[in-house]
């Protein structure tokens, strides 16, 4: 039944990304999923049995009765939602987008090709425009390949992109991963209890990169990265949601602790971005109590889509340091796919739609 919301796929609907899609996508005021795509395993099921659904309560009933079906199909819906490994989207992604869909993915395949809009709406919503190259370039019409950034590398840019006013020379970061960012089953439990894994395989690289070109700054033809030096260690603790970042940063300029304060307090974003529906309020939020941010208490500010940050103090190695945290699967995973297009119905790029 037409109730002028916009047909959506979701790639992967099963695994954890997927479930958290369908979860974010209930009631979205734009968007409406109505195709489901996993593999042979789960293909022909309806939803509700195809899927081990592990977040809290249960799919919604509609999803719930949608039958799934086999990834690599005939997909229909404008709009694709990629929650796909590696290895599915490096062949998938491209070939649905020169079909004519709008593919935005929480995939890793395509964040640093040069006309893939590495998107983190509030920070680089003007990277959006790179679709244009991306569409002469490859000679997709009305198709186009979006991506979000790796969950750990979220938070640092958060916080850092109200902070290049001050110049940004050196980046040291830790991160404290929760398991769910492995997936769903995740870590073994063996491994996983009375421990913290010292290695986050590939984490450490697309931080030290992806920060760069959300950071960067596009020309109308090509994004520049951000000229700064970036260092991460990433670890994994035994936390279910929400990624922790320790974040020690060189400044050129030497603001007082209040100056940063009130960068993060005002920063917003466009205002085209702040009114998208999975917009926060605020972006970035400070905590005050010494002890905070935490996972389990902080990780659903704004939704979610907020990111908590606290502890800015003097640091004697570069300046500042100071702890962030955002919820690894919201923030910095189907929120954020789901935000950018978001964006790019507002900007046009999805044919024929127009959101109210």
């Amino acid at each position: 039944m037409d109730n002028g919301k916009l047909p959506v796929a979701i790639l992967g609907a099963t695994g954890a990304v997927g479930q958290r899609f369908i979860q974010l996508l209930e009631d979205h005021p734009w968007f409406e999923v109505r195709e489901l795509f996993a593999s042979e395993r789960s293909a022909g099921k309806p939803y509700r049995e195809a899927a081990n659904w592990v977040l809290d309560g249960g799919p919604p009933s509609r999803v719930g009765e949608l039958v799934v079906q086999l990834l690599g199909g005939a997909v229909s819906s404008p709009l694709v939602f990629s929650a796909l490994p590696k290895e599915a989207a490096v062949e998938l992604e491209p070939k649905l987008a020169a079909q004519g869909k709008i593919v935005c993915t929480n995939a890793s395949a395509y964040r640093m090709t040069p006309d893939v809009p590495l998107l983190l709406a509030e920070v680089n919503g003007d990277h959006v425009a790179l679709l244009d190259r991306q569409r002469a370039t490859r000679g997709w019409s009305t198709g186009a390949l979006i991506a979000n950034s790796n969950c750990t590398a979220m938070p640092v840019v958060m916080t850092l992109a109200p902070l290049r006013q001050f110049g940004v020379k050196r980046v040291h970061v830790v991160s404290q991963q929760a398991i769910s960012g492995a997936g769903y089953p995740g870590v073994p439990s063996m491994d996983m209890i009375d421990n913290v894994i010292p290695y986050v395989s590939g984490d450490e690289e697309k931080l030290e990169t992806e920060t760069l070109k959300m950071l960067g700054t596009f020309d109308g033809e090509q994004i520049t990265p951000l000229d700064t030096r970036i260092g991460a260690s990433c670890t994994r603790v035994p936390v279910l949601d929400g990624h922790l970042v320790h974040v020690s940063v060189e400044l050129e300029e030497r603001p007082t602790h209040a100056q940063i304060r009130e960068a993060w307090a005002c920063f917003r974003g466009s205002p085209e971005v702040a009114s998208l529906p999975s917009s926060p309020a605020l972006p970035v939020v400070y905590l005050e109590q010494h002890d905070r941010p935490q996972p389990r208490r902080d990780r659903m500010i704004g939704a979610g889509m907020a990111t908590a940050v606290g502890r800015l103090r003097d640091c004697p190695l570069l300046g500042y340091k100071y702890f962030a945290l955002s919820h690894n699967t919201i923030r910095g995973a189907a929120g954020s796919s789901i935000q950018n297009a978001e964006l790019l119905a507002r900007r046009g790029y999805i044919d024929s739609f127009r959101p109210n």
